[in-house]
């Protein structure tokens, strides 16, 4: 590979996968280095699930060594909107009300994301119950865009 995992697409990053060339683990923890590293300029996250992540990561390795694949998704991090219910993470559409709030539920899109083994990093920051298309109206502050910190990202995740 010439790019560092945390910049494969979805389909480099399965087929690294698929022929054991990285783990779902170490492509998540490149990601949370990512993260970790950008959030404090960017802003782009409301909650970042680092013990999720590992521990679904953790259940795809483990699946994958044992023949269990659940498809392509099964392994590939990846970000979910914070305004998704998520009943193993906060949820707050980038609300002060709904701060801290834990659905009783998950959203189909989570669910399905779940069951075809995709590990979540994190809830990414939004318009206030996504009414806005830059973040400029999120309780948890405004998304810099990555190439100019000066400027919003723009779109409402």
């Amino acid at each position: 590979m010439n790019k560092p995992l945390y910049a494969l697409t979805i389909e480099e990053a399965a087929a690294a996968l698929k022929v054991s060339e990285t783990t779902s683990l170490a492509l998540t923890e490149a990601c949370l280095t990512r993260i970790e590293a950008l959030e404090p300029k960017i802003n782009a996250f409301v909650t970042v699930l680092p013990e999720l992540a590992r521990a679904q990561a953790k259940a795809s390795d483990e699946r994958r060594t044992s023949g269990q694949t659940r498809g392509l998704l099964d392994g590939i991090p990846y970000n979910l909107k914070d305004v998704y219910a998520t009943s193993d993470s906060p949820t707050s559409a980038s609300s002060r009300i709904l701060e801290g709030w834990i659905a009783p539920y998950d959203a189909t899109v989570y669910s399905s994301l779940r069951n075809a083994g995709a590990v979540l990093l994190g809830k990414t920051n939004t318009d206030e119950f996504t009414m806005g298309a830059s973040t400029e109206t999120s309780y948890f502050g405004v998304t810099r865009n990555p190439w100019d910190t000066e400027r919003v990202a723009g779109g409402s995740s």
